[in-house]
């Protein structure tokens, strides 16, 4: 009895300390881009990703996953994960795919990348952004990047000889962990590591082997470390560097505070602010402007930030559709040229209905038409801009001609006049008439 009550004891002190490390609210972002566009396909990086996924989430994580992302969704996914990392006690951002430093910053490569000159490392995820995202947890944050893989982009740039060869380090560039910070790379800053030829990389490998331990932080990344150098024939050493006060545990005793009271008010949470404004400004896009709101909400430029983003996306709902031709005064061209139009109107009680035919130009956007055969006293014309979209609203005048086929049977030569929406596409579009009687009109382009 002695014995199951200790061990009773010794139990319900692991679960309730178990249960106590995970109260603290843990987010994790964890990337995998193989699939590239441009020649540097990897094999394993989505396979790493949702691997990892699995196991952070069995620590207690929430886990936002994306594998082989464009651009866009690097940029999305990066912007919801600083929104979540400012909430969270434990932050973690899982790398594996293609990275690059180019003037000592860190680049993450999205699968749609293309690398023609230096202006393009625009389109890519800046490390530092990603590691000053992390500081905004509270407690711990981990950078994990196994993305020290050759880059034939990058050489092929350096060839190109559209930058300095000197610009274009080898690897990744070193970066020193900040107070409360594990930074770990597959391998060391400045070398390149292998993918592997197993479903993960060798790195990967070993952090799925240890991560779910019971181990303090430090010995877990310290064990990864080994593991991999061991395992390469101590050809791949990860590059790691740890800046924790005390001692915290993903799975097992209760966690403590890593970062100590004083450090919670000597960090400006507006420091990098100007340096990320100048790079958002530099990009231009109304993406770029919200990610710097999310990260620095209530520093200077936020308001800015947020007339930038409302100024281009009011912009953007003026502007023809993509590919739209368009005039020196921006009117729309895509819908001119000669176009032939079918009116056709229903029998209404005793007015009997008909089918006439008109000629019809758009020029910038502007659209007449007249009857093919004039008559003094039997016309029409229609008249009217066509704006990016193609969704219009006609004015139609005119003189009615037989009394047979006048609404009211009024007298050949009363003037009328009603309205059209219309809708237009490249070569074709219908519209209705939408005063006293129905009507329908064909648009079809010469």
């Amino acid at each position: 009895m002695g014995a199951f009550f200790r061990i009773f004891l010794a139990l319900s002190a692991w679960w309730f300390g178990l249960t106590a490390a995970w109260a603290e609210t843990r987010v994790a972002l964890v990337v995998g881009n193989g699939a590239y566009a441009n020649k540097a396909v990897l094999p394993n990086p989505a396979n790493d990703a949702q691997d990892v996924a699995a196991s952070l989430r069995k620590s207690g994580f929430e886990v936002i996953l994306g594998t082989d992302l464009s651009q866009a969704n690097m940029q999305e996914l990066t912007i919801r994960f600083a929104r979540a990392a400012g909430k969270a006690d434990v932050a973690m951002f899982y790398y594996s795919g293609h990275a690059m430093q180019h003037n000592g910053v860190n680049y993450l490569m999205p699968v749609d990348a293309k690398l023609d000159d230096e202006a393009d490392l625009k389109r890519f995820t800046r490390v530092d952004d990603i590691l000053s995202d992390l500081q905004q947890a509270k407690n711990l944050r981990i950078l994990v990047l196994d993305s020290c893989r050759d880059n034939p982009l990058a050489e092929g740039l350096k060839r190109s000889g559209r930058t300095r060869s000197s610009a274009i380090g080898r690897g990744l560039n070193k970066m020193e962990a900040p107070l409360g910070t594990i930074i770990s790379f597959s391998t060391q800053a400045g070398r390149t590591a292998d993918d592997g030829h197993g479903r993960n990389s060798p790195y990967t490998s070993a952090f799925l082997k240890h991560i779910g331990e019971p181990q303090e932080i430090g010995e877990v990344f310290r064990n990864i470390t080994g593991d991999v150098y061991e395992a390469s024939g101590k050809e791949q050493l990860p590059e790691l560097s740890l800046s924790i006060v005390g001692k915290f545990y993903l799975n097992g005793p209760v966690s403590i505070t890593v970062t100590p009271p004083a450090a919670a008010t000597a960090s400006d949470p507006c420091t990098a602010a100007e340096a990320h404004w100048k790079a958002a400004e530099s990009i231009g896009t109304a993406a770029a402007y919200e990610d710097h709101i999310a990260r620095f909400p209530n520093c200077a430029f936020g308001n800015l930030a947020k007339a930038k983003v409302d100024g281009l996306k009011q912009k953007t709902a003026l502007a023809p559709p993509a590919g739209a031709k368009v005039n020196a005064e921006g009117k729309t061209r895509e819908f001119d040229g000669a176009w032939e139009v079918t009116v056709t109107c229903a029998d209404l009680g005793k007015t009997r209905g008909y089918t006439r035919f008109l000629t019809a130009t758009v020029t910038d956007g502007v659209l007449r038409a007249e009857d093919k055969e004039p008559n003094k006293t039997n016309w029409l014309t229609i008249d009217g801009t066509i704006p990016p979209g193609g969704k219009a609203t006609l004015s139609a005048r005119g003189l009615t001609g037989s009394s047979a086929f006048t609404v009211g049977g009024g007298p050949a030569g009363s003037a009328y006049t009603y309205t059209i929406d219309a809708q237009f596409e490249a070569t074709r579009g219908t519209g209705k008439r939408n005063e006293l009687r129905p009507c329908k009109l064909d648009f079809m382009k010469r």
